[in-house]
C-alpha cells in the first residue's frame, strides 16, 4: 500500500489485519470441532457394524472379555473394571497430596519458592508416560512385593500409584489457581474476625474454590482413564472381572494398544471390537471433561 493510501485510509491495513486474523481464528476452533465430530461419527458407524454381530446386551453383561480367542466372548465389564480400578487408586492417592500442596502454594508459600515449585509440579506432566509404565514394571512393583509377597508382577496397584504422580500436578496446579483466585476480601474479613490463617483457608478459600477444586479433580480422573502406556506396561494384559489392586487387569486403553499391533484382520470382528471399546472410552471422557469446564466456568456464590 502506498504513503498516500496509507494517509487516507490510516486504518485500512490494521483492520484488514484484524479481520484475516479473526477468520483465521475461527477456522481453528472450526477445525478442532469438526475433527471431534469426524472422530464421533467414524467411531459410531464402525460401532453399530459391531452390534449388528454382537448384542448390545452381551456386551455390557457379559463377565468375560476374550474376542481374540475361543470361544469368544465380548463382555465390556472386566475392560470397565480395571479402567477404573486403576483410575480409583490413582485419583486416591494423588488428590490428598495435590490438595495440601494446592493449600501450602496458594495461601502460605512465599512468591519466589511458590514460582519455584510450581513449574517443577508441571515437569512431571511433560515426562512420556512409557517412562512411567517403566518405572512402575521395575522399580515400584519389586518394592511393593517386599511389602506383600502376593502382589503380581503386573498389578493394578503400581500402576495406579504411578498414574497419581502423573495427574497430581493437574489437580494441584489448577486447584491451586483456584484458591488464588478467591477474592482477598473474603479472606481479610475471616481474618479482621478474629479466624486464624487454617480456619480461614478451611472455612472460607476451600468452598470459595470448591468448583474449580471439583473440576480439577475431574480432568485428572478423566486424563488418568485416557491413559495407555502405564497400564498397558505395568497393569498387565489380563482382563479380570476384579477389585483386587494386586490382581493383573487389563483396561479399556491397554486393550486398544494391543489390537492395533497389527495382528487382528482388517474389517473381523475382533477388529471392529476397538470401535467399539473405543467410543465408550471416548463417551466417558467427553462427558467428564464436558463437566469439568462446565465446573471452572461456574462461579458459586459466597453468602
Amino acid at each position: 500500500m502506498s504513503n498516500k493510501a496509507k494517509k487516507t485510509f490510516p486504518f485500512f491495513s490494521s483492520k484488514l489485519r484484524e479481520r484475516a486474523i479473526e477468520r483465521l481464528l475461527s477456522l481453528s476452533s472450526y477445525l478442532s470441532i469438526l475433527t471431534t465430530i469426524l472422530i464421533f461419527f467414524i467411531f459410531l458407524v464402525e460401532s453399530i457394524d459391531f452390534f449388528r454381530e454382537v448384542s448390545i446386551v452381551e456386551f455390557f453383561t457379559d463377565t468375560k472379555w476374550t474376542p481374540l480367542y475361543k470361544p469368544q466372548h465380548f463382555g465390556i465389564l472386566p475392560l470397565l473394571a480395571g479402567t477404573f480400578l486403576t483410575s480409583a487408586i490413582a485419583c486416591i492417592f494423588a488428590t490428598p497430596i495435590a490438595l495440601l500442596t494446592a493449600i501450602y502454594l496458594s495461601q502460605y508459600a512465599k512468591p519466589a519458592f511458590r514460582n519455584l515449585v510450581k513449574p517443577g509440579l508441571e515437569i512431571l506432566v511433560g515426562i512420556p508416560t512409557v517412562v512411567y509404565g517403566y518405572f512402575a514394571l521395575v522399580m515400584l512393583t519389586p518394592l511393593l512385593k517386599q511389602i506383600i509377597p502376593q502382589i503380581k508382577i503386573f498389578n493394578a496397584l503400581s500402576a495406579g500409584l504411578v498414574m497419581g504422580v502423573m495427574i497430581l500436578p493437574i489437580i494441584s496446579s489448577l486447584s491451586e489457581d483456584a484458591m488464588t483466585a478467591v477474592p482477598k476480601h473474603l479472606k481479610e474479613g475471616a481474618l479482621a474476625m478474629g479466624a486464624t490463617k487454617f480456619e480461614t483457608t478451611l472455612k472460607v478459600v476451600i468452598p470459595a474454590a470448591k468448583s474449580g477444586i471439583i473440576a480439577s479433580f475431574i480432568l485428572a480422573l478423566s486424563r488418568a482413564i485416557g491413559e495407555t502406556m502405564i497400564v498397558a506396561i505395568a497393569a498387565g494384559a489380563t482382563p479380570n472381572l476384579t477389585l483386587n489392586p494386586l490382581e493383573s487387569v487389563q483396561t479399556m486403553t491397554a486393550y486398544i494398544a494391543q489390537v492395533s499391533l497389527g495382528d487382528t484382520p482388517f474389517g473381523s470382528i475382533e477388529y471392529k471390537t476397538v470401535f467399539a471399546v473405543g467410543f465408550l472410552l471416548f463417551l466417558f471422557t467427553l462427558v467428564l471433561n464436558i463437566i469439568g469446564k462446565l465446573l471452572l466456568g461456574w462461579k458459586q456464590e459466597i453468602y
